[in-house]
């Protein structure tokens, strides 16, 4: 009796773990790690800018992830949204190395997605080839590796926190947060194609839910929407995940402050209620001085404490290819007038035509605003999403040349894809970031000074130039081998099922026509061929800058007036269309069940033979007498004796090169609150409103941090400091010594 017992106990538990999600209910866990890189005198990845080097934080990067299950030992896939400019090939191949060494084949590439918010505001430095590490003076291992733990150890926390849960779908649209950056390149587009689309970008946001069925709330929630990271400009210096970074701090600290700020919910308003009193007190607290810490000392200082039990929420990258943050549109800075429709210059300069975001010429008010305004749509189809997924997990990669790739146009016509190449249009930018001098976007042609020294280094084959018409070629990028390749050939694409919500792992920025096409087919060809599993209801949403990076996909249309989106699509005029053709060989393979064999290509690891100019930090040391973490300025207090809201109070200390230890999961920066005896914590360097800027004095040639504080509205009246935390090395090869230091008290009214 007891044997048939056990035995029936043991089949129904083995029939629920595998039948568990067909009432929706999955296995469901997010987690989240800290991925702010070097802050001082590294590139910036995204502008291309030479002289856009990090000199400080405004908020940290982080690698949010999250995994579904249908069971413990059932299908799986975790989805990695990462506040970078985009994925990078040897991140993913050394993530994988070490998922496979830790879980063996549970997360591989077949079911990893790893994609960049594309912040034009984050450490360069992290990618393979040639074209994408030339401004950062190479590949810059610091950059690297802290991205690479991120991931991992985000994937880790989401794995360790699988526990049943449902979830949940919703959409809607965002108003204002994005404007088409090349809308004449979007009339190219057939017009009864236009006429089907009400706006020239995608307004909507797609959102999944997490909801925890033991605790009965939500964990986190992902969405989709396509803005790019550009509210920043190219000349910030800034560590900022830009208006998707800002939306997910907005995001998270909403839900776990219960709609209050931050600052409302750490600390409590001082029972001091006597203005007079609050500064009399603060003028007897002077500045510590430096002083020792440890490692981690600043990790304790955190206001938001990862102990991976909170809320995640991500903005991650969709079809993000034409579409602006800088949402007034694109002047001339010299004569304040809009720039030409064709070519974004202004009489032919290409460097004066600059897009404004919707707090100009503030870009940290712009930023603030675009982040805003997707944090509150995020919010809303939150609490109203009453759409529950169910159905099967399932998941479709492979990797494929795209340097020769054959596209059947139709029965009668077959084309093929060109090596990587880049266009004058290129050069010339994009109104989000003007390029060089004397291009435009929509050049057709190049003059024989610029052909020349292209030549100097790869005059592009016949074939080549051919190929990629009417793309005249500057960089035969797909051609060019010194020191190592300049431009990824072989990329991959992937599909990853949710029941009926389906991502398409694209690794690059498709163009919102670009991108409807592609979803549109991958929806057609999952219906055709699924046998019912897949109708009208399914919902395809495409995840940018994925697993790797290569550049944009415009279409067949928008290539031919070679704006910079087109100048950039790497492949030539077919490039669309061989991604369509592909896509749906795994839409119907997926449909079907099939599973598809291994061509035998895989991408290169070319971490052997990166070339790193950027040199390493080779000691610091404070001036003569004073010690890392004393004040070189302390807060100047105002006339009224009392900050009020919106103030700026300020503090500078002596300090070393922030590159000597990140302080991952720490700060460099906190305003700490007096609470009857004690030093609260109440902001830290992922606030908004709290600036890490480091520096070397021009006189002195000694490092300097300062910490801004912008006093928030909500921030309650009482005493605060500034703290300061950082790290030094006497030289190179000396160990790490630990410091802080905080300021004279100021009070707050």
């Amino acid at each position: 009796m007891h044997k048939h017992v056990y035995l029936a106990l043991i089949f129904i538990a083995v029939i629920a773990a595998f039948s568990s999600e067909v009432d929706g209910e999955y296995l469901i866990g997010v987690g989240s790690y800290d991925m702010t890189g070097p802050a001082a005198g590294v590139n910036m990845m995204g502008y291309a800018n030479m002289e856009q080097s990090t000199a400080g934080i405004h908020f940290r990067l982080r690698a949010r992830t999250f995994i579904v299950a249908e069971s413990s030992q059932g299908a799986r896939f975790a989805f990695v949204n990462l506040d970078a400019g985009m994925a990078s090939q040897l991140v993913t191949i050394k993530v994988l190395e070490r998922l496979k060494t830790r879980f063996g084949d549970l997360y591989t590439q077949e079911n990893v997605a790893i994609s960049g918010t594309h912040t034009h505001a984050g450490p360069a430095g992290y990618l393979q080839y040639v074209v994408y590490s030339v401004t950062s003076l190479g590949f810059i291992k610091q950059s690297f590796n802290v991205i690479v733990t991120a991931i991992e150890q985000s994937i880790i926390q989401a794995h360790n926190n699988l526990k049943l849960g449902s979830i949940f779908l919703n959409t809607g649209d965002v108003e204002d947060a994005g404007i088409n950056r090349s809308p004449s390149a979007y009339l190219f587009n057939p017009p009864e194609e236009r006429a089907r689309y009400t706006s020239n970008v995608d307004t909507t946001m797609t959102l999944l839910k997490f909801w925890d069925i033991e605790s009965n709330k939500s964990i986190g929630a992902f969405n989709w929407f396509a803005t790019h990271g550009t509210s920043m400009s190219r000349d910030n210096k800034l560590i900022s995940g830009d208006n998707k970074g800002a939306a997910g701090r907005f995001f998270e600290d909403w839900f776990t402050f219960s709609n209050k700020s931050l600052s409302t919910a750490s600390t409590k308003s001082s029972t001091t209620t006597d203005f007079s009193t609050l500064m009399k007190k603060a003028q007897t607290i002077n500045a510590t001085g430096g002083k020792p810490c440890g490692k981690t000392t600043s990790q304790g200082f955190k206001v938001r404490k990862d102990d991976g039990s909170r809320f995640v929420g991500a903005f991650c990258q969709s079809n993000v290819g034409d579409v602006t943050p800088n949402v007034l549109g694109a002047f001339c800075t010299d004569t304040g007038k809009p720039c030409d429709f064709n070519r974004s210059s202004c009489n032919g300069n290409d460097q004066l035509c600059v897009g404004r975001g919707p707090g100009y010429p503030d870009e940290i008010l712009s930023t603030k605003i675009i982040g805003e305004r997707q944090f509150q749509k995020a919010v809303e189809l939150l609490n109203s999403a009453t759409k529950q997924l169910s159905g099967k997990i399932d998941y479709r990669h492979t990797y494929l040349n795209f340097s020769n790739i054959e596209v059947e146009l139709n029965e009668n016509t077959v084309v093929k894809t060109c090596p990587a190449a880049l266009g004058p249009g290129f050069a010339a930018g994009t109104t989000d970031g003007p390029g060089v001098f004397g291009f435009q976007q929509g050049d057709t042609k190049i003059n024989k000074l610029w052909k020349q020294l292209r030549d100097l280094l790869k005059e592009p084959s016949q074939y080549q130039v051919d190929c990629q018409k009417p793309k005249a070629v500057l960089l035969s990028t797909g051609e060019m081998f010194v020191p190592y390749a300049w431009a990824p050939a072989i990329l991959p694409i992937q599909m990853l099922r949710l029941g009926n919500f389906v991502i398409l792992s694209v690794p690059g920025e498709f163009t919102t026509m670009a991108g409807r096409r592609l979803r549109e087919a991958v929806k057609e060809t999952l219906i055709s061929n699924g046998n019912g599993e897949f109708d009208d209801e399914t919902h395809v949403v495409i995840a940018g800058l994925t697993n790797t990076y290569s550049q944009y996909i415009a279409t067949f249309e928008e290539y031919k007036q070679q704006r910079y989106e087109a100048a950039s699509t790497l492949y030539g005029p077919h490039t669309l269309s061989a991604y369509i053709q592909e896509f749906k060989k795994l839409a119907k393979a997926m449909a079907t069940g099939e599973k598809l064999g291994g061509r035998g290509l895989s991408p290169p690891d070319l971490s052997s033979v990166q070339i790193s100019l950027l040199l390493d930090p080779q000691g610091d040391s404070p001036p003569p007498g004073k010690k890392f973490g004393d004040m070189q300025q302390d807060v100047a207090q105002p006339k009224g004796g009392s900050f009020r809201k919106g103030d700026k109070p300020s503090a500078t200390f002596w300090s070393a090169n922030p590159r000597y230890d990140l302080l991952t999961e720490g700060t460099f920066a906190v305003v700490e609150m007096l609470q009857g005896e004690r030093w609260i914590p109440v902001y830290d360097d992922d606030d908004f409103c709290l600036f890490f800027k480091w520096k070397v004095d021009n006189i002195s040639f000694y490092g300097l941090a300062t910490i801004e504080w912008e006093v928030p509205e909500e921030a309650a009246s009482g005493v605060y400091r500034l703290r300061h935390f950082g790290s030094s090395k006497k030289t190179k090869d000396s160990p790490n010594e630990y410091f802080t230091g905080a300021s004279s008290a100021i009070s707050v009214s």
